[in-house]
């Protein structure tokens, strides 16, 4: 019985949309395939971990027959990115998913959908919004790469997001660094009205930079007690979310650094790469010395060597040295788009705040080291 025919690129983008979260070693092997669920001409793919899934739908289904079977997700990729250009059917005889394209022909096994484990939307919406898949992409990139691994803190490995009235927040830290990011609404979100506070798994972030593009098209977030799900485009993405306390984020962020001062985010990335080919994986301390009008940043390693760059800048502030890990500086650096950013320091015990000039929207905290 034929399913599917189609051009391979066109059944290419849904299966590349939906195996991204299925794992290559599971302990339930139904856990590897993913839902194949055909009525009349509509198919749609669905994938999950347990913690994640992502449903993607199209419109190329051959004959009036409903279907809905499983096959192994990663074989079905790989073999469509290897074959050539073309149309392609896939067609089920005797429990075998047959996927054929010109001379090639593959056979591969299903298992039963009745042992899939799909998540259902559970529980009352208690916040529903759109904004541009560009503008949450934005405020994810700000924050994500803040967000702790693997931390026995559970609460830590994933982002924090905050809705308050037209504001959406979004925080991640790792107990050393802090990344704030904040975007305003054109419309309140829909629901209690309440401020809601949810931490959203640190895969489940980054399966979504993966997926959103840069684009103006819009982005429904929806939020229950303990989901969050995510439709764009012909994508349906539900996630649960991370039990716990995130820490009071309002506290960490240090306020009237009198010491303060402009650079240009270009000029100061390079000399951070730079300087940081002497410090050691073990070791990444680099150290700030600022002066009238001019940073210098050091660094030093266990053979004795050294580096050493000059940046001239605006700064009147006191004359202050302070240690850094170089890797938490380059990685805020890296993901800001911004030409300028601004610094403000206290003393070399307290952390360091870098903001954008003259904005309100983005807040990174990092604590200094000791040299």
């Amino acid at each position: 019985m034929q399913l599917v025919n189609t051009s391979r690129d066109s059944l290419l983008k849904p299966l590349q949309v939906v195996s991204g979260i299925v794992e290559r070693r599971h302990t339930l092997p139904i856990l590897a395939n993913l839902l194949f669920k055909k009525q009349g001409d509509k198919v749609s793919f669905v994938s999950t971990d347990i913690e994640i899934q992502i449903t993607t739908n199209a419109s190329f289904g051959v004959g009036p027959e409903d279907v809905t079977t499983t096959v192994a997700a990663r074989k079905l990729l790989d073999i469509l990115r290897a074959l050539p250009e073309g149309p392609v059917a896939l067609n089920l005889k005797d429990n075998k998913m047959v996927v054929q394209s010109g001379k090639s022909r593959f056979s591969l096994q299903t298992l039963s959908a009745t042992e899939f484990p799909v998540m259902q939307s559970v529980g009352e919406v208690t916040a529903s919004w759109k904004m541009t898949q560009k503008s949450f992409r934005q405020l994810v990139s700000q924050v994500h790469f803040a967000m702790a691994q693997q931390d026995i803190r559970y609460y830590l490995n994933g982002m924090l997001l905050v809705i308050e009235g037209k504001q959406v927040i979004a925080v991640a830290t790792d107990g050393h660094r802090l990344a704030y990011s904040q975007v305003e609404l054109s419309d309140a979100p829909v629901g209690s009205g309440q401020r809601q506070e949810i931490i959203i798994p640190r895969k489940t972030i980054l399966e979504c930079q993966h997926l959103l593009e840069d684009s103006d098209d819009l982005l429904e977030m929806s939020l229950t007690s303990n989901q969050v799900k995510f439709t764009f485009g012909d994508i349906e993405l539900i996630s649960k979310l991370v039990e716990g306390k995130f820490p009071d984020f309002q506290r960490v962020i240090p306020k009237g650094h009198k010491n303060s001062l402009i650079v240009g985010r270009d000029v100061l990335q390079s000399a951070l790469q730079r300087a940081a080919i002497l410090t050691t994986d073990k070791f990444k301390g680099v150290r700030f010395s600022l002066s009238p009008n001019r940073i210098t940043v050091q660094s030093t390693n266990a053979e004795q060597e050294e580096a050493q760059e000059e940046i001239e800048t605006e700064y009147s502030g006191d004359a202050v040295e302070i240690g850094f890990n170089v890797s938490y500086l380059l990685d805020v650096l890296s993901n800001l788009k911004n030409e300028k950013i601004q610094i403000s320091l206290g003393d070399a015990n307290s952390s360091a705040v870098i903001t954008l000039p003259g904005s309100e929207d983005f807040k990174y905290v990092v604590m200094p080291m000791r040299i």
